[in-house]
Formats: C-alpha cells, sequence, structure tokens
C-alpha cells in the first residue's frame, strides 16, 4: 500500500514516514502543495494523509485538486486547525477523514485501516494503473493491454506495477532489485535484465507502442511517450 504524506514539519513527517514504514507501508513524503500536486498527478496512491497549512498550495486547495483528478483516493487531513469551521471545510474539499494534532499513533493507524477498508469495500476502482492501453489491476492482480489479457507470473506483475508506479523515471537495476525483490543484486547478475526482456515480450512484443525502453548505462525507463 502506498501512502503520500504531505507535510512541511520535518520532525512530523519523519515521524509519520517511519512508523508507517514500520507497518511494512511504502510511504513517500513531500513538504509543499505544489510539489504534492506534481506528484500526485504522475503516480498512483493508496492514500493522502495531508496537512492543511502547507507552502506554495495550502490543504484546502490541494485535496481539492486531488479529488478533480483521482475521486476514488482517500485523503486524510492531519492537522492542527480544529474549529468546526475548518473541518467544513476540509470535508467540503473533499477530505474522507479529519484528525487532528497532536494525535496518537494507534489512532492514525486505525484511521488508515478503516478508510482503505472503505474504499475497497465500495468497489471503488483506486487501484488500477493506467498508461496507454495498458491497466494494471492490483485488486485482481490482472493485466489487460488493448482489451487482451497478459498474462503474468507474481514477480513480472510486481516487476510492471514497480515501472507504472514510477513512470517517467529512469529506474537503475539497483532499484528494481531493492523494491521488487528486497535485495540488492550483485552487479555481474543479470536477473533483472532477464526478467524485464520477459515483461518486454509479454506487454510490448506485439503493440505499436512501447512501454519499456532502456537508458543505456543508466537502468530501464517506463513511459508511453
Amino acid at each position: 500500500m502506498r501512502i503520500l504524506i504531505v507535510e512541511d514539519e520535518p520532525k512530523v513527517a519523519a515521524f509519520l514516514k517511519h512508523g508507517l514504514e514500520e507497518l511494512d507501508y511504502d510511504v513517500e513524503v513531500v513538504y509543499d502543495g505544489m510539489m504534492a500536486k506534481k506528484i500526485a498527478s504522475g503516480k498512483s496512491f493508496d492514500l493522502v494523509i495531508m496537512d492543511i497549512i502547507i507552502p506554495y498550495i495550502n490543504g484546502i486547495e490541494l485535496c481539492r485538486h486531488m479529488k478533480e483528478i483521482k475521486p476514488n483516493i482517500p485523503v486524510l487531513m492531519l492537522t492542527a486547525l480544529g474549529t468546526t469551521a475548518d473541518k467544513v471545510a476540509g470535508f467540503d474539499a473533499g477530505a474522507d477523514d479529519y484528525l487532528l494534532k497532536p494525535f496518537e499513533f494507534a489512532e492514525l493507524v486505525a484511521r488508515i485501516k478503516a478508510l482503505t477498508k472503505r474504499m475497497h469495500a465500495n468497489g471503488e476502482p483506486g487501484n488500477i494503473l493506467k498508461a496507454a492501453d495498458l491497466e494494471l489491476d492490483l485488486n485482481r492482480k490482472t493485466a489487460l493491454r488493448a482489451g487482451r489479457q497478459i498474462d503474468l507470473t507474481a514477480k513480472e506483475f510486481s516487476l510492471l506495477e514497480y515501472f507504472m508506479l514510477n513512470k517517467g523515471r529512469v529506474l537503475s537495476r539497483r532499484n528494481i532489485s531493492e523494491k521488487v525483490w528486497d535485495v540488492s543484486f550483485d552487479t555481474q547478475t543479470n536477473v533483472v535484465d532477464v526478467y524485464v526482456n520477459i515483461l518486454r515480450k509479454k506487454i510490448d512484443r506485439d503493440f505499436p507502442v512501447k512501454l519499456i525502453h532502456t537508458r543505456i548505462g543508466m537502468g530501464y525507463i517506463f513511459s508511453d511517450q
């Protein structure tokens, strides 16, 4: 599960990131609304935790923007602003939950679980990654390209998911091995290249638009441009 944290207080952001990663969540932190807007437009997240008072674009405007482009993504406001008017403004902007600082970490985790459980119970398509005519359903663990089902092994699916979550970013072989295999392969081992070639045959070979590209000396990039 991937969580985006938008928090401009470094100590609070570090506390949240460390605590959630201890629970095996995949966490990305940004410190202002402008960067959050940019990242959320290009990456897929299962949940966003945001403060309201953040630089450049405040949390209310950011939440409203996120809900316009990705209406199914759960947003949890985590803020010190606790008046009724503040809460109403947050919910009016599309927030799904509202938690006041200071907070108990256990309560935050409970809120996260409740939000994600509600999303899946409602059957909302918040866990489908798309690029060109490729769709990856993270809940059903299925892949479709141009409406055709692509059969993938568990590791091939994980590799494709990692590529799609990092669309437009050059990924080194070390990046891939650490995130997909949870190990850092020796530089002489070509297991990453082998799996990338297998994946290319399945999702690229029979289609005009190629999605997985090699960057010589750097690694790979997933892009439909």
